[in-house]
């Protein structure tokens, strides 16, 4: 190699370091930390304040990050989100999320369906069937999942603020089947051992012969967004399946929130890393 050459991937390797190091400042916004201060940016990423100033600057000049109030504390920027909007249409929810969906079905021989919380409307976006048994659940077109009727439901439910979980169990709550619960002290119930578990099921709550697992899914803020299920004959939801479906569950419901951007909540991230 001549020595101009040598020189140039020299200043590319810089620049390259330079930029990942002021890419992974963005790293230390959280839902928790949403304004962070130059002083506290320098001790979180462990760099002097000249430099961190430095790159903080350069990323503002960019939009990525943006300086609000009188202590000037830093923020994330405009083009964080003009870069979301992007990513939204060139891989949308829908799209990175089949090979995800796809791959839970053909791994737990069963159906495997995903829901979005839109509104006060859990409506569903995508499934997967498996080839494994010649019967199996078959999914409707539906505009919406009953909350307290279906796993999907009662796993979103169980993620709302508290105004959310009150609003939907005022609302008249049909019987679907002999097994569905309608009262809405059973259900804070069931919402409760939802919180304490990480995850939901339905026994024949939607329709008589079904079971149903189903986990939530969070959003950059940490919000639940909907939900991942899986559903099956309930004849064939023994002791061993529903250790396999939680299993296989929780890993897809992981890569599904993480490609969507988003991100676990602490505490659910340690249930299900007890329940794996």
């Amino acid at each position: 190699m001549n020595g101009v050459a040598f020189g140039a991937a020299k200043g590319i390797g810089r620049s390259m370091g330079t930029i990942s190091k002021a890419l992974e400042l963005l790293d230390h916004f959280t839902k928790a930390r949403p304004l962070i201060g130059l002083s506290e940016m320098a001790r979180l990423a462990d760099l002097n304040k000249a430099t961190c100033f430095r790159l903080l600057t350069e990323l503002g000049e960019n939009g990525f990050v943006e300086q609000i109030g009188t202590g000037r504390e830093y923020r994330l920027g405009p083009s964080v989100l003009r870069l979301a909007a992007l990513r939204e249409a060139q891989v949308p929810t829908r799209e990175a999320a089949m090979p995800v969906l796809q791959g839970l079905a053909q791994q737990t021989g069963e159906t495997a369906h995903l829901s979005l919380l839109i509104s006060d409307i859990l409506r569903p976006l995508a499934h997967a069937y498996s080839a494994a048994h010649a019967t199996k659940v078959m999914l409707e077109d539906t505009e919406a999942l009953p909350f307290h009727a279906t796993s999907s439901g009662l796993a979103v439910l169980a993620f709302q603020p508290e105004a959310f979980r009150n609003r939907i169990l005022a609302q008249p709550l049909p019987r679907l089947t002999s097994s569905t619960e309608t009262v809405p002290a059973a259900l804070r119930a069931c919402i409760n051992d939802v919180r304490a578990l990480g995850y939901a099921e339905s026994r024949g709550g939607y329709e008589s012969d079904v079971h149903s697992m189903a986990v939530p899914l969070f959003d950059a803020l940490g919000r639940c967004s909907g939900a991942l299920a899986v559903a099956a004959l309930g004849s064939r939801m023994g002791e061993a399946q529903r250790r396999k479906i939680r299993h296989a569950l929780l890993q897809a419901g992981t890569e599904i929130t993480t490609l969507w951007g988003g991100s676990l909540p602490a505490d659910i991230a340690t249930l299900w890393r007890l329940a794996a």
